[in-house]
């Protein structure tokens, strides 16, 4: 797996419960696995001004043509603030006939970046049918 660093969001140093999302994006043509790849880090550059959003991963499997993120926001509503942006609205819209995303998000009492990223890695290595591909 590809790890991109950790990008920090709007919410740097928050202390309390947080709402983790994991997404995960097969394509099915090498040209659109690219065009994802510059489009999640186009995201990337811009991700603090995303309110509530502490900060995100992104992640990529070449070799599969999957790639994705795991964010961590102060809460649900946050993230979905985030799904309802009209640029990410636009950008799903353009993607959905080029793959298929799945996605999983759940709450943890606290952020710790290490459990965090490794209970995200699980799920995306096979330990969440959610997130299964065959």
């Amino acid at each position: 797996m590809i790890l991109h660093f950790w990008k920090t969001g709007s919410e740097a140093g928050f202390d309390g419960p947080v709402y983790v999302s994991v997404t995960d994006f097969k394509v099915t043509r090498l040209r659109d696995y690219l065009l994802a790849m510059v489009t999640g880090l186009r995201l990337r550059a811009g991700w603090r001004r995303h309110e509530g959003s502490l900060g995100l991963w992104l992640w990529a499997k070449p070799l599969q043509q999957r790639a994705g993120s795991v964010s961590v926001w102060r809460s649900e509503e946050d993230l979905m603030k985030f799904v309802r942006w009209p640029t990410h609205v636009e950008i799903m819209r353009n993607f959905r006939p080029r793959g298929h995303v799945t996605s999983v998000s759940w709450s943890e009492p606290e952020f710790q970046p290490g459990p965090t990223f490794k209970a995200a890695a699980q799920r995306l290595d096979g330990g969440d049918p959610e997130l299964a591909h065959s």
